[in-house]
């Protein structure tokens, strides 16, 4: 029988004369079984507590939640991820605090409009002013806002609309082509961060962007409980024109349209065509908004795992979950928390069991590892946008990101989805890895969501790095086919950034224990493999990771 050291003995040798991944498997087995449940449910536990009031940026919840990360890293025997031997990288943020009252008028030659606050729009500041007017405006129906060269399309064709109001459609056109706009799938074009940002950069003075559940991907109560009350931003290092910013809901849009004499559904059309162009509605806008704001410190919360290969160690694979929720809220049903346990407690729970894991290896990974819990994710991406500004390692020595944002809590499945599936070559290292298991890698289920640039992989991918994330595949075991779809489906209609988004002892975690290995498999291979992944051809960012690549050579 041999003894604990002389397998040890053995499998030096065997590393002597064979590939190293023929010998990492029984390793990685061996590691992977420490994936549990018992360990994932007690972050969760402790994360989603209502001791912790949903984790929001600014709060004693947030720091308690900070503390517990580091403390978990130290145990771990994770180094402090950042310099001075720190686990926190602190940044500076704004805190505006909305007021509750405020106005929205559309007026026409004949017929006024008010629309009541909450139920048909949402109002934030977009520059730092504690009271902020506009009166008597002109509203410009600009379609949905886009200028892309490359593909010949601009919806502006060089009107002026310089201190105008914007009505702006969400998401991107639809022309029924896989490859224009990326068909179904939302681009970058289609995100309400860009509609405000480029009508910023034409010089309006405000911007009204029109919601619809398919467009947006989350129905209104979605944009009542993320855009009120306080926000949260990075400090703005210019100011910007456009000081007003809003949603409004489909139905005031159909009744702003029919006072300017418009169909909103023939304005939609006409935005379709390429040869749309900027449709001034002869009505006016007033609105008003108050807030307050302070500034105080957030903090990424980053340990790090050192390769062993001299000079791949200067490489890293970089994971990312972040620990904020939306805090204390509108109480629904007499429930003021938002807790966050599934968005996204268990994201932080999977990276520190991973993390774990990582370090039970006899073999440890060749490239550098590095555990990142993000601030300020439900924010606008805060934390991991101050990461990739201020990143620890060039972005050119960044191998790759694994974001983590929600978990299977519904049982295990025949497949996996990859946000991100077709734009990198890690795909087919996945697809390798799910067929061992016996599952499929699925694109996207709702590209039309545009979910690759709405959680913290998309500010690694805009430096260039290889990023991507998976979500719960789709066919349970033991269910109907259409069951998990429903399920999941249910879940984003009830429980997405509502304060019921609470830990359940009802959980099936063992769909995310399988994904989760999938998941350290990869990671593994990624932190072995002497090749960078890379952005496949023709890729949006594969022109700022060869820049990326060519700066860290130079």
């Amino acid at each position: 029988m041999k003894t604990r050291n002389s397998k040890n003995c053995y499998a030096i040798l065997l590393y002597l004369f064979i590939p190293f991944s023929l010998i990492a498997q029984e390793d990685i087995v061996v590691a992977g079984k420490t994936i549990n449940e018992h360990t994932l449910r007690a972050h969760i536990q402790f994360l989603a507590d209502d001791l912790l009031g949903g984790r929001a940026p600014g709060t004693t919840g947030s720091v308690l939640a900070q503390k517990y990360i580091a403390s978990q890293m130290k145990l771990i025997g994770l180094a402090p991820g950042f310099e001075n031997k720190s686990y926190y990288q602190e940044f500076d943020v704004m805190e505006t605090d909305i007021l509750p009252v405020m106005n929205l008028t559309v007026a026409g030659k004949e017929k006024e409009l008010q629309l009541q606050y909450y139920e048909n729009f949402i109002a934030f500041p977009g520059v730092k002013k504690e009271d902020i007017q506009i009166k008597d405006v002109e509203l410009v129906f600009v379609g949905y806002g886009i200028q892309a060269p490359e593909y010949d399309w601009d919806d502006f064709k060089n009107v002026d609309v310089r201190g105008k109001v914007l009505l702006i459609l969400n998401n991107d056109p639809d022309h029924g082509d896989a490859d224009f706009f990326g068909g179904k799938a939302r681009l970058y074009y289609g995100r309400w961060d860009y509609k405000y940002q480029q009508a910023a950069k034409m010089g309006a003075s405000g911007a009204i962007i029109i919601h619809t559940t398919p467009s947006a991907g989350y129905p209104w109560k979605v944009v009542q409980t993320s855009w009120s009350g306080k926000q949260f931003e990075l400090p703005q290092i210019k100011e910007s024109p456009l000081t007003y910013k809003a949603w409004i809901t489909e139905d005031a849009a159909y009744k702003i349209t029919k006072i300017a004499g418009k169909n909103l559904d023939e304005l939609r059309a006409l935005a379709e065509k390429e040869s749309f162009s900027p449709v001034p509605l002869g009505i006016t806008v007033t609105g008003n908004i108050s807030a307050q704001y302070r500034f105080f410190k957030a903090a990424n919360v980053g340990g790090l795992l050192p390769g062993r290969d001299n000079e791949l160690r200067q490489e890293v694979v970089v994971f990312t979950a972040h620990y904020d929720h939306l805090g204390i809220g509108k109480a629904i049903a007499g429930d003021s928390i938002y807790n966050g346990a599934l968005d996204n407690a268990a994201g932080v729970a999977s990276i520190l069991t991973l993390a774990k894991t990582f370090t039970l290896l006899e073999t440890p990974p060749s490239r550098s590892l590095l555990f990142l819990a993000v601030d300020g994710e439900e924010s606008g991406l805060l934390g991991s946008q101050f990461y990739a500004e201020n990143p620890t390692f060039p972005p050119g020595k960044i191998a790759a990101n694994i974001n983590i944002d929600g978990a299977n809590i519904w049982g295990k499945t025949r497949d996996i989805a990859l946000i991100g599936f077709g734009k990198s070559n890690i795909d087919a290292l996945v697809k390798e890895i799910a067929k061992s298991q016996n599952r499929k890698v699925l694109p996207d289920q709702k590209p039309e969501q545009g979910s690759f640039y709405r959680s913290d992989q998309f500010n690694f991918a805009k430096i260039g790095v290889p990023a991507f994330y998976f979500d719960n595949g789709i066919d349970f075991v033991g269910r109907s086919k259409d069951w998990g779809e429903k399920t999941v489906t249910n879940w984003i209609e009830t429980y997405y950034h509502q304060p019921c988004d609470e830990y359940s002892p009802d959980w099936d975690l063992s769909g995310h224990i399988q994904d989760l290995f999938l998941v350290f498999q990869v990671a593994v291979r990624l932190a072995n493999d002497k090749k960078m992944p890379s952005w496949l051809p023709g890729d949006e960012f594969e022109a700022v990771r060869k820049k990326a690549i060519g700066n860290v050579k130079q």
